[in-house]
């Protein structure tokens, strides 16, 4: 069975795997001081056009989200997030478990607004016997496959500014925003309209990783002592180094999510010529449907996905993503299966 449920089922892209055997036996500096982690946070500078950047590589998403969240918030401070993003969903309480409150925000695109921050300080006002909103934390993609243009980020940002917010940006699928269709964000855009954010490697082509940029220097001093103090310090700092040195001294890293995108437009423009809808607007490499129980069945059989959400009785939206690695025959093979299962009765889009 081929496997739709994630974009890190693979391990990693092979140059990655042949940097890591060839540089196997150089002896490097320990704790992130290695020079193929020094380079890379160089090179990552560059391309943000941000020199007073400061780059920390830690090994996994939740982690860098409570590392970074728990930094810069007094224990009376609140995160804004909405109610699909990934530290109110799916980090077993990462952040409540350190004694700050996750804002909940509901949206029908997994996208705040700069209303939507308004509306969260309007309800908390009542000083000091309400938690205190001090960061607004946003997925791009999110976690409903959206994107946010440079205006969204912009304007977003400019909310938080006028009400002394910090604004963080979960960029576990960093490079597939960046490559959707018709996107206008750039990486120097989301340097200078976040206060800190993250680009993943986990799933775009790397065996681990995420590197956690703070842009100014207002913003995580003494960092580093941080992740010493919570384990996220690896000795071995050369395997997150390689990794994100052989991602960014090319455009591997945008050409990895280039692919996961095209794939999943693929998927996206079949099941919209069968007359299916969608529960968010595809842009990315995450897929919502809405198909069928029967066809959704049948498909089981052949393809590991989530079923994300029940419409009603006879409809659910199933979530399908696609990786760097997907290869277009099983893509093919999908959209033929898609068309074989399909129940009589349905309407077909012939437009």
């Amino acid at each position: 069975m081929y496997n739709f449920k994630n974009d890190y089922a693979e391990g990693a892209h092979p140059s990655i795997l042949n940097r890591l055997i060839e540089t196997n036996l150089v002896q490097q500096s320990g704790y992130g001081e290695d020079e193929y982690g020094l380079r890379a946070k160089e090179l990552l500078k560059e391309k943000l056009g941000n020199k007073w950047a400061t780059i920390h590589f830690v090994s996994g998403g939740t982690q860098a989200n409570l590392l970074v969240i728990s930094s810069l918030l007094r224990p009376h401070e609140a995160v804004i997030s909405a109610t699909s993003g990934h530290i109110y969903t799916n980090e077993a309480g990462a952040i409540e478990a350190v004694g700050h409150k996750v804002i909940g925000i509901a949206t029908t695109d997994g996208k705040l607004k700069a209303a939507d921050i308004e509306k969260v300080l309007e309800s908390y006002n009542l000083k000091p016997h309400v938690v205190k909103p001090r960061l607004v934390y946003i997925s791009n993609t999110t976690e409903m496959g959206t994107v946010y243009s440079k205006t969204e980020l912009q304007d977003l940002y400019a909310q938080c500014k006028a009400n002394s917010l910090l604004l963080f940006l979960d960029g576990a699928r960093l490079g597939h925003a960046l490559m959707a269709p018709g996107s206008d964000l750039l990486l120097e855009d989301v340097s200078r309209f976040t206060d800190v954010f993250y680009m993943g490697a986990t799933k775009n082509g790397g065996l681990l990783g995420e590197a956690i940029i703070f842009n100014h220097s207002g913003v995580g001093a003494e960092f580093d002592y941080i992740m010493k103090q919570k384990g996220a310090l690896l000795a071995k700092g050369r395997l997150l180094g390689v990794q994100f040195l052989c991602l960014f001294e090319g455009e591997l890293y945008l050409k990895l999510a280039q692919h996961a995108n095209l794939m999943a437009a693929k998927i996206a423009q079949a099941i919209k010529k069968e007359g299916y809808h969608f529960l968010s607007l595809p842009q990315s490499n995450q897929l919502f449907p809405i198909l069928p129980m029967a066809l959704i069945q049948k498909l089981t059989e052949k393809y590991q996905f989530y079923i994300w959400q029940k419409v009603d009785e006879k409809e659910a939206a199933v979530r399908l993503i696609t990786s760097w690695a997907t290869p277009e025959d099983v893509v093919d093979e999908l959209i033929q299966d898609i068309r074989l299962f399909a129940p009589e009765g349905v309407p077909v889009n012939l437009s």
